[in-house]
């Protein structure tokens, strides 16, 4: 075989290996909001993750980012998926920090260690001067409604796709 041949064969393999690990898990609930089993204020997705509000928010505003494909932490993420994900992190992280007036965001993951659904997510926070937040025992907040949740999904839909047109090209 020669060496071109081999290249394509891996490639093929690799791409087989990754649509496999696109499973969803059954008993997961992100990958049920991926199936759109479980309803979600989606803010943003493409072919590589979806973004929504966190129902309990420790801002409002606050977000989480999944890949599609169901891996329970960063390290279990495709290395080919690394970039791609945390380019995705970076716009939504400007988006919600734009739609809600926001200072600037607390970006984090949590692996394995309070981390509440085992699937691999990025908590987006809009920070303000002053929020007072410290540590790492947040109290959560509630949305007063679904529509207020509507709102917010929406202006920062609205802004990632302002600010992908306009920052990261």
């Amino acid at each position: 075989m020669t060496q071109k041949e081999n290249q394509t064969r891996s490639e093929k393999t690799s791409s087989a290996d990754w649509r496999a690990q696109q499973t969803p898990n059954a008993n997961c609930p992100f990958c049920s909001i991926l199936r759109k089993g479980t309803s979600a204020f989606e803010v943003f997705r493409d072919e590589i993750s979806v973004s929504f509000l966190d129902r309990r928010p420790v801002f409002l505003g606050h977000c989480l980012l999944i890949p599609l494909g169901h891996f329970e932490t960063l390290y279990d993420l495709p290395k080919k998926l690394v970039g791609p994900f945390f380019l995705n992190a970076q716009l939504v992280g400007m988006g919600v920090q734009t739609a809600m007036g926001a200072d600037g965001t607390l970006i984090l993951i949590n692996n394995k260690v309070s981390q509440s659904v085992p699937h691999l997510h990025i908590h987006i926070i809009p920070r303000r001067v002053g929020d007072h937040l410290r540590g790492f025992m947040w109290p959560r907040l509630k949305y007063e409604s679904e529509d207020q949740m509507a709102k917010i999904a929406s202006s920062i839909s609205i802004a990632i796709s302002e600010v992908s047109r306009s920052t990261l090209n």
